[in-house]
């Protein structure tokens, strides 16, 4: 088999030589490219390939089209929007994810931004920096608040287990799935999750149903006490709409690690300008750790495939 890596792993050379030198072993073929954005340069390097490798970079049914030999497209990735999953299915082609490799990331990202924004620190820190104190800027405890969550998935119930340990309520969208509450999570309507919630964190896919779930409508809802944390998909929630709450002080803040493409983001996006409002270049995913198991579930997806027992199953 041809093995193709379309993009880098962010694993250090090691790592990835340990993972290429077993399939080698076995025969096959491997080899690495840079990411690239071309639709021309990725047909050129993947059109021999029976496997392709890459973590977040747009795959076009352009491109699976041309790859007459593809039969399987092993993703490093949790979500696979970025995937033309109809091209797949229409050429046959099998997809696996990573699911599983940023639970602890993510999760600890959107706690981070959580007491951040809860404690003003982005503020505070100006003002120490301009030689000023703290008047004003008094901020919140996280024990004791109500934190709502959209998408109750593997990263959802980790977000849920830390904020639970820091003594907060837990409530959550049940619109996704039928799931029955448990002793540490209440299921509700979106309406009633997001009137009391204080703060709404996002860990929902990207699908036809998410998309625009946060709008002018729906923010309408919440508290203007309330924060709104980001880490799932940028689509999910209007920026406009979002960036028009905030800056009017519909709402008290946002965390947001996703856009509506990836950074770097055109200068005049709304949330780039938006008060109280803390981003970051879609890192949630991306520590050290969770690069050296994402590599890792690939390859054991790849095995694991090749020995006709798919894992991680997409298609």
């Amino acid at each position: 088999m041809k093995i193709v890596l379309l993009e880098s792993l962010s694993v250090n050379s090691d790592i990835l030589h340990s993972l290429v030198t077993n399939l080698e072993s076995h025969g096959h073929t491997f080899e690495s490219y840079q990411r690239s954005d071309d639709t021309q340069v990725l047909i050129s390097e993947a059109k021999d390939a029976d496997v392709l490798i890459l973590a977040n970079m747009p795959l076009k049914g352009e491109v699976i089209r041309a790859c007459k030999n593809l039969k399987f497209i092993d993703v490093a990735f949790t979500g696979v929007d970025h995937i033309d999953l109809d091209a797949a299915k229409e050429m046959g082609v099998a997809v696996s994810n990573a699911s599983g490799y940023s639970n602890d990331s993510v999760a600890e990202l959107t706690l981070a931004m959580i007491l951040t924004l809860l404690r003003n620190v982005p503020q505070v820190d100006k003002r120490v920096r301009e030689g000023l104190t703290k008047d004003g800027l008094v901020g919140n405890e996280l024990r004791g608040k109500t934190v709502g969550i959209i998408g109750t998935g593997a990263i959802g119930m980790t977000t849920a287990r830390l904020c639970s340990a820091f003594g907060c309520k837990i409530v959550a969208y049940n619109g996704f799935s039928h799931k029955a509450d448990t002793e540490m999570i209440k299921y509700l309507p979106l309406k009633e999750m997001l009137q009391q919630a204080d703060i709404v964190t996002l860990h929902c896919p990207l699908t036809e149903q998410s998309k625009n779930l946060i709008n002018k409508e729906t923010i309408s809802y919440m508290k203007e006490s309330a924060i709104l944390i980001n880490a799932a998909r940028g689509p999910v929630v209007n920026s406009k709409d979002l960036a028009d709450a905030l800056n009017s002080g519909r709402i008290r803040a946002a965390g947001i690690d996703v856009f509506e493409t990836e950074p770097p983001l055109d200068k005049n996006h709304p949330l780039l300008h938006s008060k109280n409002t803390i981003v970051t270049p879609h890192i949630a995913f991306a520590t050290q750790e969770s690069m050296e198991k994402r590599a890792k579930i690939v390859f054991e997806n790849l095995n694991s495939w090749l020995r006709g027992e798919q894992i991680n199953k997409i298609i």
